[in-house]
């Protein structure tokens, strides 16, 4: 199949709907801890509470798709993702944030690129050459990657 073939509604449908099931999956997380574990963290080095994940999922879809893609500047303090503390309707209202983030910037990536290749927030050398096919796969990829993070921080946590 080569990219003329690629229907770029059909792609953007795709994308929301995987989108979509990785967010409600962050949703049920969210559904099985309360105010205390969501900030709670197991006792393992590196590990980070479920709002703090949260926190840097949406930091992380503001940079490259806000920043990167639809050229927003929109400021990030990545290392204060981590070590973000709210209650699960913070985390519910960061959700419902990202999401719809995920749906209005999506377009601009199928339809113009990349409109700010020199935007400041990820720790990648090489984000200033990121093609927005990239850019989408590599923030489905981390929505992914956190999803399962979150699950098993919430397994531990809300014992």
């Amino acid at each position: 199949m080569s990219g003329a073939d690629v229907d770029p509604d059909a792609l953007a449908a795709a994308y929301e709907l995987i989108a979509g099931e990785l967010f409600d999956d962050i949703s049920a997380v969210l559904g099985r801890v309360d105010d205390v574990t969501v900030n709670a963290t197991p006792d393992v080095d590196g590990v980070n509470s479920v709002f703090a994940l949260v926190t840097h999922i949406d930091g992380m879809v503001g940079y490259w798709l806000g920043s990167l893609v639809a050229g927003h500047d929109i400021p990030r303090d990545r290392a204060a993702e981590f070590v973000a503390t709210g209650t699960v309707a913070q985390a519910r209202e960061l959700v419902a944030q990202t999401r719809t983030r995920v749906a209005d910037w999506l377009p601009v990536a199928l339809h113009e690129g990349i409109r700010n290749p020199s935007a400041v927030g990820t720790t990648r050398r090489d984000a200033a050459s990121s093609t927005p096919e990239f850019v989408l796969l590599h923030v489905l990829r981390e929505i992914a990657q956190h999803v399962g993070h979150l699950q098993v921080c919430a397994d531990v946590v809300a014992r």
